[in-house]
């Protein structure tokens, strides 16, 4: 299934994306297009593809086929200088925040401008302050992320995430680990993203709840392949029964829990057990 953009050009696109591991395909002919200011979550089951999709739209894999446009820049054929500029154009909020324990929460947002900007310390001093406020955690520049909770964290994350203005920002589970009241916060930090500063947004999400917010459209992955796309309006009664056993979080349909494919006898005593 391909996923297009609503209307206009893509600032996000991926055409005929593969990608395989010690010759298994995780990614099979993905061909998805983002708008400009759209939020798109992708969700899906543990293993179907979702982090190696994130992890190849941001330069961490190279696909095996295909190509990935970023602000009509392909990135797969971009040299390093040119795949510099291009990584400057999106943000990442990694699962876990991934904030250096050694920096404090202003260092940590600081650390993009100071890494790929010439800009005069004081001008890096009041971005922080800005974009720690938009997350509301400006009085927080001083401390260690050992020192502010797992949400906050979150936060600061998704602050170092924007430190460059990005048009683009990758959320991997942004929600995991957090509890309701720290989820809603980052919920609406995301569309607040969208409707103040028009961030695109990519979220990679198990939440439905979380997903039903925030979504402009949702898409659906399994076992590499994108199963279903629309509003969020069409996730709430499926009909795919793959789709509903995910949304609804059921234990028996389609989506089976075993995921290996060899048999479970011949692999504890040899191919003799067949015999």
């Amino acid at each position: 299934m391909e996923v297009k953009a609503p209307t206009g050009q893509p600032i996000l696109e991926l055409r005929g994306v593969q990608k395989f591991f010690d010759g298994r395909q995780v990614l099979k002919d993905i061909n998805l297009s983002v708008a400009a200011g759209e939020t798109l979550v992708i969700i899906g089951g543990s293993g179907c593809g979702k982090s190696t999709l994130l992890q190849t739209v941001i330069g961490e894999y190279k696909p095996d086929v295909g190509h990935v446009f970023i602000d009509g820049d392909d990135a797969c054929c971009a040299g390093p200088k040119d795949l510099d500029r291009i990584r400057r154009k999106f943000g990442i909020l990694f699962q876990s925040g991934a904030l250096y324990s050694s920096m404090t929460v202003g260092e940590n947002v600081a650390l993009p401008l100071r890494e790929h900007t010439d800009l005069d310390e004081k001008i890096v001093q009041m971005i922080i302050k800005m974009k720690l406020e938009l997350v509301g955690l400006r009085d927080f520049e001083n401390l260690m992320p050992s020192q502010i909770s797992g949400g906050m964290r979150k936060r600061v994350g998704l602050a170092r995430a924007i430190a460059l203005d990005p048009k683009i920002v990758f959320y991997d589970e942004p929600s995991a680990g957090l509890d309701p009241i720290a989820t809603s916060v980052i919920d609406q930090l995301v569309i607040d993203l969208r409707t103040k500063l028009g961030v695109t947004s990519i979220v990679v999400t198990h939440d439905m709840k979380s997903a039903m917010r925030i979504a402009d459209r949702v898409a659906m992955l399994y076992n590499g392949e994108f199963i279903a796309v629309g509003p969020p309006k069409d996730f709430t009664n499926p009909t795919d029964p793959r789709v509903r056993q995910f949304v609804e979080g059921l234990a028996d349909g389609p989506i089976p829990l075993r995921v290996s494919k060899t048999d479970y006898l011949t692999d504890l005593f040899g191919a003799e057990a067949g015999d």
